[in-house]
């Protein structure tokens, strides 16, 4: 029986406590098991690869100057490293934020108005289309292009039918393409 438990695959719980005792191989396991799930959400939220590996850098580095903070009886440490990921990817698309308002303008010399004001009657048609539609498929189309979310998220999220938010979805986009093309 001695001989099966040390083939075992080591608990998450058993890695922590070897990580108290600053065990690297433990670190390197829990990392190994982990980094992908921590890496794949803040990705998902930060759309910035250099961004989300920063993430998954400090919350690594967190757990290994902190091991004690995870608390086996409140979850297993995937949901525990997911949700902190959401969290930190969060927190940096906040920070990120203000500084993309004016460091990052460029400013033209010469302006190019006749661009501008197409853009500004292309967005106008769009608003006008999006308010005629009717508030399922305006949603989903919301739901699908400024939350990022794929048509089995947005089915999952509203309890419709997958069928039904691909429609949705297909019939605002060629409705938003008429309305442009007028």
């Amino acid at each position: 029986m001695a001989s099966a438990d040390s083939n075992a695959i080591p608990s998450d719980l058993a890695l922590v406590t070897a990580i108290r005792s600053a065990d690297q191989s433990a670190m390197a396991t829990l990392y190994d098991r982990y980094s992908s799930i921590v890496y794949a959400v803040a990705l998902r939220v930060l759309q910035d690869t250099a961004a989300a590996e920063d993430v998954l850098q400090d919350i690594f580095m967190q757990l290994w100057r902190n091991p004690g903070a995870f608390d086996a009886t409140r979850g297993n440490m995937a949901a525990w490293l997911a949700v902190i990921a959401r969290h930190r990817a969060i927190d940096a698309l906040r920070k990120r934020r203000p500084q993309d308002d004016i460091e990052d303008v460029i400013v033209s010399v010469e302006p190019d108005l006749a661009s501008e004001a197409d853009r500004s009657r292309a967005m106008e048609k769009v608003r006008g289309a999006m308010q005629t539609m009717a508030p399922p498929q305006r949603s989903a189309l919301e739901m699908a292009y400024f939350e990022g979310l794929t048509h089995v998220e947005i089915a999952e999220k509203t309890g419709e039918p997958l069928g039904t938010i691909k429609t949705r979805i297909r019939t605002g986009l060629l409705s938003l393409r008429k309305a442009l093309a007028a």
